[in-house]
């Protein structure tokens, strides 16, 4: 993104010099506000009351110092963080441009808002996701199309996503699960084939590769999470919406209500602009990110590698240990034309051979301590999806693939930094469980 669309697209109050000038912030932030931060992010360890409260004085008096030689900040939205982290999101994916959002489901909205969707157009997305990859078409009444799922992958089939393209649909919208990559080439050439907008869901994606491409900019767009819950993170919520598409210039104006500094209206300060999508002009709504939000990413995308390698590393030894296991099938690894990020584990069964579905292993692993949560239910088993018209049985049995892993033969397992005790606790307690099932056959 160049300055100048920068400079055009994102206002806030910042008269610069003046004898008087208008302030960018109302108030700023004080040492109190700070320490109070530091609480909430370092808080007291049970034992360490005493001490923690000790070295928390010492903090708040260096604070305290720190303030008579420095100035507090005079920008905390949209500044040279937002820019900075923009540049680099470019720099790292091979991207034209990217916007730093309040989350991955404004980069979607934007996204579905470009493509000219509009009532009664259809999308299709997989049955197996997160809600906010179909929220804005529920939102506005297009109409959301459920594709089925590959059985080795959890991700968009992109067989069943030709069989249901219609000629009133106007998106595919392929879903990352897990940080696996979606088989985007069939994607992309149906894309092609009938004048598609290809809207990557990337929230778990974050530095995937497939095919020598960054996922997020395989699709005309990509939308990233940065959530608590992801690889990395910007304070707890956050997103990145990334195009190399035509588009890109007008990316920033539909972050901040079409505001445009190139043209003044007369007396004022700024012109507001509709943006123009793909069939047409649409209002922009506000998803402004911060300062300190972009700041706390840009610091742990140096880490993301590193981050990356050992989840890598832990799914490495669960796919060893349970390669052999009879009733256990062997999730996809990475190869060279994909790479994962390892957001989540894939553990598959075969319930004829283990005696018992998933649910049963599900139970008897939390009850051992072990949390698994399929990621995610099918969409058509939400209420919203009854309540807005859907025939969700009829959506069942349009995605059979989806019906029977959910219920009957997938979870997700936790992966991050495990220790060497953890992490073979989790697959030793996995086959033992799955032992289990298979003798009470």
């Amino acid at each position: 993104m160049s300055k100048k669309d920068k400079k055009n697209s994102d206002f806030r109050y910042d008269t610069g010099e003046a004898r008087i000038p208008w302030a960018a912030v109302g108030e700023v932030i004080r040492e109190d506000d700070i320490m109070a931060l530091i609480k909430f992010l370092v808080a007291a360890d049970k034992g360490k009351q005493k001490k923690y409260t000790s070295q928390l004085k010492r903090v708040s008096k260096e604070i305290a110092k720190l303030g008579e030689y420095g100035q507090p900040a005079t920008k905390l939205s949209l500044g040279k963080n937002v820019s900075k982290l923009e540049a680099k999101t470019c720099k790292m994916l091979n991207a034209d441009h990217a916007l730093f959002l309040t989350n991955a489901t404004a980069g979607f909205e934007i996204a579905y808002k470009f493509a000219g969707l509009k009532p009664g157009d259809e999308v299709i997305a997989p049955a197996i996701t997160f809600i906010a990859t179909i929220a804005y078409p529920l939102s506005i009444g297009a109409k959301v199309v459920l594709a089925d799922v590959d059985p080795m992958t959890i991700n968009m089939d992109p067989a069943d996503v030709a069989k249901k393209i219609t000629p009133k649909t106007k998106a595919i919208i392929p879903v990352h699960i897990g940080g696996r990559p979606v088989d985007m080439d069939p994607i992309m050439e149906l894309a092609k084939k009938h004048d598609l907008t290809v809207i990557e869901d990337a929230a778990h994606a974050f530095g995937a590769e497939y095919k020598g491409k960054m996922i997020g900019t395989v699709g005309d767009f990509g939308a990233f999470s940065f959530h608590e819950v992801k690889n990395i993170n910007s304070l707890g919520e956050g997103g990145l919406l990334v195009s190399n598409s035509s588009f890109g210039p007008d990316l920033s104006k539909s972050r901040f209500l079409g505001l445009d500094l190139s043209h003044k209206i007369k007396n004022w300060l700024y012109d507001v602009v509709a943006l123009e999508g793909k069939d047409g002009f649409f209002a922009a709504g506000n998803h402004s990110s911060t300062e300190i939000q972009a700041l706390c990413l840009m610091e742990q995308m140096k880490r993301l590698k590193k981050i990356i390698k050992k989840r890598r590393d832990a799914a490495k030894y669960l796919h060893e240990r349970f390669r052999n296991i009879d009733g256990i099938i062997p999730a996809a690894e990475d190869t060279a034309d994909s790479k994962s990020t390892h957001h989540l584990f894939l553990l598959q069964i075969d319930p004829e051979i283990t005696g018992g579905d998933i649910q049963i292993l599900k139970k008897k692993l939390e009850d051992k301590g072990i949390i698994n949560i399929q990621h995610f239910a099918p969409l058509y088993k939400f209420s919203i999806m009854q309540q807005l018209g859907y025939d969700t049985d009829a959506l069942a049995k349009s995605c059979p693939v989806a019906e029977e892993m959910f219920n009957r033969r997938f979870t997700h397992l936790p992966l991050y930094d495990f220790s060497k005790k953890d992490i073979t606790y989790i697959a030793d307690t996995v086959i033992d469980c799955i032992n289990e099932m298979k003798s009470a056959q």
